[in-house]
Order: structure tokens, then C-alpha cells, then sequence
């Protein structure tokens, strides 16, 4: 969760090149003195004089990735298809170790790349370690005009945009349709009273299961509460009231859940043995598999009892420039920036791979608003938050799900469990530090 044409691209790098070369032409025209000349035409080159139309020399925008090729790839055609008569194209390589590669090259004009493509998440990171440019040092803001708000918050770090978001993702009840009975409720107490009705933790079988002591996956009602697993400032959140309301909230939920892990709720789910799953599209081709006939429904539809809806952590997917490409690339990465950006890319990436678009005219295309997946992630964004993209939350999984496995698992007091926890993340904070 935490995760996701090469010839193509050389092809579309020879032919501009071809065309690129070989449009400059000497012009010589001498005038002769009267009686000065030998033969009538015998010309002397004086000067060099530019052809008017005269094409400008390719440029390509490297960009290194750590996710799906088949995603990658669609980017790349799309972005190549759209740039081609401006002779600007981007090619795409996987990088595993993506932060610690751009640690090494990150400043390395010759060797490292021009833009990177990750999650929102390390944004902090990447700008702490002095290599991320602002976006506003290649584009203007309308760039952003047709975005997704939150995909656009998401790649702020204190207070400037670092960061262009293409496509994103957050958890969403999906349901097996043959298991579920009557309509998906629109409150979490009514959820809760049909997992009473419908849940025999003896035989194995489960009406919800959830990875309940994942702060990933209790975020929902953290965030809904008003919780917050840290701050944007990197103050850890854990011992706040609204979060310790929220962990004791969800425990009662976590005693109608199978006690497991990732695999172990993703194995009840696709066995038949629990009705749904609380997951993300990572789920979707195992529940293909599985002959599952998947319904889904936005976590945002289910109201707490202070009348917020479910807010899920969303991660969004993007790109970021690298501060050595701004001088040397500028006006190419900012023509890859706006086709990123827009309608086709998004429209692409939704049809091909499944994946929720930033951009907001994408969702206008019939076959994209039919996809029901897709549409419940765009809903989900009313109340998802972006996850924090502070480098300070790369040490809080550890305590917050300490916490949670504190509650849910051995019983402790919540407030006590959290005291003690929210003093590990900030010990694990000034370490770091």
C-alpha cells in the first residue's frame, strides 16, 4: 500500500533528431566589383544566415520511477504523442531504492535524471535533502487550475508546491455482492450493528475484516475524529483527545475483526469467508481471480457519529523536478508538467490501468464515470487527507500502531497506551533529527 515503450521513445528521440539536424544553411552572396571577378559565377561565403521556420533541437526529459511499468508506460506514450511536433519527449527508468538513488544523484546533472515520478509521501524528505525545485520555478499555477484540490495539497511542503500530482489512490469498502445482505449502510453504527448480526468469530467468518491495528488503516477514524497520527509541523498526535476517541471508537470494530495481517484479511476476503474488506485497488486483481463480483463503496459515505464521514489517508502519485533540469530544461519540463497534468494522460491511466486521475475533466469521459471504482476514489476525496509528507512520518508507524496493537490486541487503557506512545514518536523523532 505504501508502494506502484523504451522503444518507443527511442524511436520518437531518432526521428526528432533527424529532423532536427541539418536545417541550418550557409548562404553566400557576394557582390562583385565592376571588372573585379574572374569567372561571372564565382561565389565567396560571407556570412552564415538563419533559415525563418528553422526547428529547434530535441530535447528529452529523463525521469526515474519506482512504480507499475504498465503505468509508466501509458505516461510516456501519452506525453510522447502529445509533445512530438515540439520535438520534446520523456522516457521513464525504474529505479529500485528510488530515495536513496536521488540521495546519490540527485544533483547529478550528468548522471542522474531531470524529474522523478513517486508518492507525495517523500516530498519532504527529497526537499530536506536540498535536490526538489518548486514547481513554480519551471510553470505557472494554472497548472493546477484542473486539479483534484487535495492531489494539489498534497505536494505542498511548508507552504510551496513542490510537487505535480497525476493519479491517486485511498481504501474503500469493497464488498462481495453475493455475500453482502440488503444495502451497504450509510453510518458506521449501523455497519456496526450488521457486523454484530453477521459475524461468528468462532466458525471464522466475518461480515467487515480490516487490518485493525494498521494505523494505515485506522486512519479513517483518526482523521474523522479530527485525530491526527502527526501534524503537518511534526508534532506527533497520538495523545490527543479526538485520537485517543477515535482508537476507542474503532476497538469495537477490531473485536468483530480477524486478529491478522495484510495477507490474512486479503486470504478471508477472497476464500469467501468475510462479506468485506476495507482495501485499496491493490486488491483488485486477486479479487478478479477469486470470481469475485465486486460492489465498492466510498468510505466517505459512511457518517461517524459526530456526523464527519470516514477520512482515509490518500496517497497521490507524481512528479517532481529536480533543481539541475530547471536551468538546462526549463521551458521542455514545463510543457511535460501541463500534458501530465491533463485530460489524456488522466484519461489514460483511468481507461488502461484503473488508476483515480488528479485532473478533474478526466472524469467526464462516459467510460471513465462508469468505472465504479474509479468514481469511489473521487469521492473519497471530499474527505481523504493527504498522508503526511514530512519526513518526521517515516518514524510513526512504529508507535501509532504500537498503540493500536496496545488496544486492540492486549487490552491496555487507551489513554494510557497513548501517553506512552506518543512519547516513543517523539523520542523516535529527536533521533532522527
Amino acid at each position: 500500500m505504501k508502494r506502484i515503450l523504451s522503444m518507443m521513445v527511442c524511436g520518437c528521440l531518432a526521428a526528432g533528431m533527424l529532423t532536427g539536424c541539418g536545417s541550418r544553411n550557409n548562404v553566400a552572396d557576394t557582390a562583385q566589383e565592376a571588372g573585379g571577378a574572374e569567372e561571372e559565377n564565382t561565389v565567396e561565403a560571407v556570412e552564415n544566415t538563419e533559415v525563418p521556420g528553422e526547428e529547434t533541437e530535441p530535447v528529452e526529459v529523463k525521469i526515474w520511477h519506482d512504480g507499475d511499468e504498465a503505468i509508466m508506460g501509458k505516461i510516456e506514450a501519452t506525453v510522447n504523442e502529445a509533445l512530438k511536433d515540439q520535438q520534446i519527449s520523456i522516457s521513464f527508468e525504474k529505479k529500485s531504492g528510488l530515495t536513496d538513488q536521488l540521495q546519490l544523484y540527485g544533483n547529478d546533472a550528468a548522471n542522474g535524471p531531470d524529474l522523478y515520478f513517486y508518492a507525495h509521501d517523500t516530498l519532504g524528505t527529497f526537499v530536506e535533502m536540498g535536490i526538489a525545485a518548486p514547481i513554480s520555478d519551471v510553470a505557472g499555477e494554472d497548472v493546477f487550475s484542473g486539479l483534484l484540490p487535495m492531489t494539489v495539497e498534497a505536494g505542498t511542503y511548508k507552504d510551496v508546491q513542490y510537487f505535480m500530482p497525476v493519479y491517486f489512490e485511498t481504501l474503500l469498502f469493497m464488498y462481495n455482492k453475493a455475500l453482502w445482505e440488503g444495502e451497504v449502510p450509510e453510518t458506521t453504527e449501523e455497519l456496526y450493528a450488521y457486523m454484530e448480526a453477521h459475524t461468528d468469530t468462532g466458525a471464522g467468518t466475518y461480515a467487515v475484516v480490516n487490518q485493525h491495528s494498521t494505523a494505515y488503516n485506522v486512519a479513517p477514524f483518526i482523521n474523522g475524529f479530527g485525530g491526527a497520527v502527526i501534524d503537518k509541523n511534526g508534532q506527533p498526535g497520538l495523545n490527543l483527545a479526538q485520537t485517543i476517541e477515535a482508537v476507542e471508537y474503532n476497538k469495537k470494530f477490531a473485536a468483530l475483526q480477524a486478529d491478522g495481517d495484510y495477507n490474512t484479511v486479503t486470504t478471508l476476503f477472497n476464500e469467501g469467508k468475510a462479506a468485506a474488506i476495507i482495501g485499496g485497488p491493490w486488491l483488485v486483481s486477486g479479487i478478479k481471480e477469486a470470481g469475485i463480483d465486486l460492489g465498492i463503496k466510498s468510505l466517505s459515505d459512511f457518517k461517524l457519529p459526530n456526523g464527519n464521514g470516514l477520512a482515509p489517508f490518500s496517497g497521490v502519485q507524481g512528479v517532481g523536478v529536480l533543481k539541475h533540469a530547471v536551468d538546462e530544461k526549463k521551458d521542455a519540463i514545463a510543457q511535460v508538467l501541463k500534458v501530465m497534468a491533463g485530460r489524456e494522460v488522466g484519461e489514460a491511466l483511468a481507461l488502461g490501468s484503473n488508476c483515480a486521475p488528479a485532473n478533474m475533466e478526466a472524469y467526464a469521459n462516459p467510460e471513465v464515470e462508469a468505472n465504479e471504482m474509479i468514481i469511489a476514489i473521487k469521492e473519497t476525496a471530499e474527505t481523504a487527507q493527504p498522508m503526511p509528507n514530512i519526513p518526521e512520518m517515516s518514524v510513526m508507524w512504529g508507535p501509532a500502531e504500537g498503540l493500536l496493537a496496545a488496544v486492540n490486541k492486549s487490552g491496555e487503557d487507551v489513554k494510557t497506551a497513548a501517553e506512552r506512545c506518543q512519547q516513543d514518536a517523539l523520542t523516535a523523532i529527536a533521533d532522527m533529527q
